[in-house]
């Protein structure tokens, strides 16, 4: 007879480990400068964490809300109706998460059944697929351009069925640093109009897009909006993604199903980082001011790695910026990203683990949410390779 380790059987059997996690943990074994896990290395804004101690010693310190604490949820409604002129209901449409990535994996738990379709755009984020397949979902690929991420929409068309249940789509785009158009979107809509396709719109980088382009919401598109959970994240939005705090926005139908499922993987979220939160979005200008912030990082880090070896075509979103390596080396994104690591000091992600199949374009993607002194420390290494 097996024993019962023998006999257990995996529903995630060909998942392995993080990219985000291997590429970090190298890093911190070689003491490289880590450009690899999207976070920030300086701090959020005192004014927030003095808000959040202040709603700590004013007691808010047991259980929040399961769909999250009101005023909250009353400040995100004001933000879309000031940012975009859409409205959502606090009482029924919006539900705070522990972060983005549980949004994303409570949207498709509550939706997806054995043998629905799912497409998703790749390079696509990593929590995306393995949460469609523990669900019995079937992921369909779609491959961007490799050259400039663009989406061909009759390819697209042609890969739904009556199988498909739902699309996933992420704007601004990590890791590529592409914006979904106004164009996009129509599309996008005229193909799901008159379907029961769902669709999950990713705009967890809302706040960080550059050049002056304007962000394309899933709620400025109503034959979107009807059928659309948006899942964003104060962590990327505040510099804060240990405090996992983000929020999913929805239909009345679409969230009543969402949170029969959040009540019983999360419940609630922080108490009083959700209350310093509600106070902190009244001030437009915490928000509003970060696409400049970011921007001129983005153009700090390319400005100094301009003569390098690498090629680039700027970010217009995210706080990430993919180099080509084509003219360095002809080894593998992952070989190569290991090797920088080890011999360079200088971590970053490969895309080929993002690729249908592992395409390899010989890029990697860097972060560069650093502080300045970060930032020229980096391209120094990275304009001697």
């Amino acid at each position: 007879m097996p024993t019962y380790k023998n006999s257990f059987q995996s529903k995630l059997p060909e998942i392995p480990t993080s990219i985000f996690s291997v590429m970090s943990a190298l890093a911190q074994k070689e003491h490289a400068l880590n450009l690899s896990q999207g976070f920030p290395d300086f701090e959020s804004d005192k004014n927030l964490i003095e808000l959040v101690n202040k709603a700590m010693v004013n007691g808010k310190n047991q259980y929040a809300p399961m769909p999250g604490v009101f005023s909250l949820r009353e400040a995100i409604a004001a933000k879309m109706e000031y940012l975009y002129n859409v409205s959502y209901n606090p009482e029924t449409e919006i539900t705070i998460t522990a972060g983005a990535t549980q949004a994303i994996f409570t949207a498709i738990a509550a939706t997806v059944k054995k043998d629905d379709e799912v497409l998703i755009f790749k390079p696509a984020y990593d929590c995306y697929e393995p949460t469609i397949q523990l669900f019995g979902g079937k992921v369909i690929p779609v491959q961007l351009n490799p050259e400039d991420f663009k989406i061909d929409w009759k390819l697209v068309k042609s890969l739904i069925t009556e199988k498909t249940k739902m699309i996933i789509i992420n704007t601004p785009h990590n890791p590529s640093g592409r914006i979904l158009t106004k164009e996009d979107m129509l599309q996008l809509e005229a193909i799901l109009k008159n379907t029961n396709i769902v669709l999950l719109s990713d705009e967890v980088y809302e706040h960080i897009i550059f050049d002056g382009e304007q962000h394309q919401t899933a709620a400025l598109f109503p034959a979107l909006a009807e059928r659309a959970f948006i899942t964003a994240s104060f962590g990327k939005t505040f510099h804060n993604t240990g405090w996992k705090v983000g929020y999913c926005l929805a239909p009345k139908e679409l969230m009543a199903e969402f949170r029969k499922v959040h009540q019983f993987n999360v419940f609630s979220v922080n108490h009083p980082t959700q209350i310093a939160l509600a106070e902190y979005l009244k001030t437009a200008s915490n928000y509003l001011e970060l696409n400049n912030f970011y921007q001129q990082k983005r153009d700090l880090f390319l400005s100094l790695i301009k003569d390098s070896r690498f090629k680039f075509t700027p970010s217009k979103g995210t706080y990430f910026q993919l180099l080509n390596f084509k003219e360095i080396t002809n080894e593998r994104d992952c070989d190569f990203a290991v090797r920088l690591t080890k011999e360079h000091k200088i971590a970053s992600i490969p895309i080929s683990v993002f690729n249908k199949n592992n395409l390899d374009t010989k890029v990697l993607r860097f972060c560069f949410a650093k502080s300045n002194d970060t930032i020229k420390k980096a391209a120094e290494i990275l304009c001697n390779i």
